[in-house]
This record gives C-alpha cells, sequence and structure tokens, in this order.
C-alpha cells in the first residue's frame, strides 16, 4: 500500500527536475500521475514534448500510471484542458502540484517588461490557473489538496530576481487565500520552497570564492530529497496541515513563520511627518528586516 493508492495527482513542470523526481516517487507511492510539461527552455522559449514523455515512460517501465501533457499553464483554457484529461483518463483529481517556471534573471534597472510579464505568467498565473480549473471539482467531491512551489528568494531575498521574488511570493499569497477559501470544504493548501540542484538554479552566476563555495553546497542537494515532502502534503497523511510554508534542503525540513505584526508605536493625538521622524527610527530599527539573501540565512553546509 502507498501512500497515494488510488489518488490521482497532476504535476506541472513534471519534466524535469524537482517535478521529475515528485512525479515518479507519487507514482512509486501508488498515484496515477498527470505529467504537465511543455518542455521550454529555462527562459520559456520552445516547446519540447520529449521531458514529459521520459518521465511517463519511467514510470510506466516501474509498472506505474502515468499521462504525458505539453499545454501552457500561462494559458487558463489549457488548465482546463488539464483537468479534463486527467478527469476523461482517471476519472478524478486528488492533488495539484504547481512546480512548473520558468527564469529571466537581471539587475532590476535592467529588466524589461516581457522579463517581468513571462515570469509572472508562468509561476504565478500559472499557479492560478491550475488551481482554479482544479478547484471546483475539489468543491464537489470534498477533498484535494495543492501544493504549491514558492521559493527562498521570494522569502527572504535574493540579486537580480525581482521578477522571480515577486512570483514567489504572490504564490505564497495564492495559497494562504486558497486554504482559507476552500477549508471548508476539506481542501488543504501548502507551500514548499526546495533546494535542490537542477537548471532552475544551475544558472546561478558563481564569480566570487563566497558564491562558489554556495554554489558547491547547492550541488549537495537532489530533487529526489524534495519529493517525499510534496508526496506527504499530496497525501490523506497530511489532513490538519493547510496555510503553511515549508522549505526542505537536503535533509532539513524547516518551517516558516508568516507576517505578522512585531512591534507597535502610537499617539493619542495622531502622527505627522515631523513626529513620525522623531519617534519611528528609534522605536523601530532595532527590528527592522535586514537586506539579506537567502545564501545569508541558509549559511551552513546542507546537512
Amino acid at each position: 500500500m502507498g501512500l497515494l493508492d488510488g489518488k490521482v495527482a497532476i504535476v506541472t513542470g513534471g519534466g524535469r527536475g524537482i517535478g521529475k523526481a515528485i512525479c515518479i516517487l507519487m507514482a512509486r507511492e501508488g498515484a496515477k500521475v498527470v505529467i504537465c510539461d511543455v518542455g521550454a527552455s529555462l527562459d520559456g522559449a520552445g516547446t519540447d514534448s520529449a521531458p514529459a514523455k521520459e518521465v511517463n515512460d519511467e514510470i510506466l517501465k516501474e509498472g506505474g500510471t502515468a499521462l504525458p501533457l505539453t499545454f501552457d499553464i500561462a494559458d487558463p483554457g489549457n488548465a482546463d484542458r488539464i483537468v479534463e484529461a486527467a478527469v476523461t483518463a482517471f476519472g478524478r483529481v486528488d492533488a495539484v502540484v504547481n512546480n512548473a517556471g520558468i527564469l529571466r534573471d537581471r539587475i532590476f534597472h535592467k529588466m524589461s517588461w516581457s522579463d517581468w510579464s513571462d515570469v509572472i505568467a508562468v509561476h504565478l498565473h500559472g499557479s492560478f490557473n491550475l488551481s482554479r480549473a482544479a478547484a471546483r471539482l475539489f468543491r464537489e467531491q470534498n477533498s484535494g489538496a495543492f501544493v504549491h512551489m514558492t521559493s527562498t528568494s521570494g522569502l527572504i531575498g535574493n540579486f537580480g530576481q525581482a521578477n522571480y521574488m515577486a512570483a514567489k511570493l504572490g504564490i505564497v499569497g495564492l495559497s494562504r487565500g486558497i486554504a482559507l477559501d476552500m477549508q471548508a470544504y476539506n481542501v488543504r493548501s501548502n507551500c514548499v520552497a526546495p533546494f535542490a540542484w537542477s537548471r532552475m538554479i544551475g544558472s546561478i552566476r558563481a564569480e566570487t570564492e563566497a558564491e562558489k563555495k554556495r554554489v558547491e553546497r547547492l550541488q549537495q542537494t537532489t530533487p529526489e530529497k524534495v519529493a517525499p515532502l510534496v508526496t506527504y502534503l499530496a497525501s490523506d497523511a497530511a489532513t490538519g496541515i493547510s496555510g503553511q510554508i515549508f522549505s526542505v534542503r537536503n535533509n532539513e525540513i524547516f518551517l516558516f513563520s508568516q507576517n505578522r505584526p512585531i512591534r507597535t508605536i502610537h499617539r493619542s493625538d495622531g502622527w505627522t511627518p515631523e513626529t513620525l521622524d522623531e519617534q519611528l527610527k528609534g522605536a523601530f530599527a532595532p527590528n527592522f528586516t535586514p537586506l539579506d539573501r537567502s545564501s545569508d540565512i541558509f549559511a551552513w553546509d546542507p546537512i
């Protein structure tokens, strides 16, 4: 008996890297897996049906059940087609993993509109499109699980990734909104920020010695280390877990805090710019969040 016996899971970006590892483990745990991957390059160019088909073939070789699709999830109509194809093939959908993404890293003052909008379209709009397409089905069957891939680049920060950071932090808000709106229908929604050496982070520039050492640490992590948590969160065993943000780094699993007020100041007669200048920095500065990068916070070697 597998953790996902009898379940049907849709995984976007399932043809390579983390998505591939998730598809294969879910199939091993008994799920029928819909592998969605347009087969684009890292920056979103082109299409290729081979990645999804190769993962499908690997699952079939192990005795599992799968369906490869190459729809572009940035198109809302395609998201509906993905869900319809899953239902036609397997009769239902139980879990959606929003993993697909592209990169267009640029320092902010050089970032073009297409760099911004294309990254948002795939990561954030794509996650909304597929989640929305599955939501009606989940509501009708009174069950379902969403797992969305966020990133410590969005949760903490990184250079040259304002588009990616905005998309990934937006996904956190989307996940939280789904968790709140659909809890009455026993639908869960969680985020995972993965650390894994794949083409999504294989493009990280490593020029200084510190950056090279960071890349060496990242190369120790593999997509297969991320798949167990995603598979667990998609299963009924994770009932009661919703609206949370997790991270996986090699053998470490983290639970992230979420935004809450930490300090307050007040004046009975209200505020002016002048009185704010007198008091705000002195009261709040010790608790300002520094301009850290993800690598500053996760500075120790993967365990």
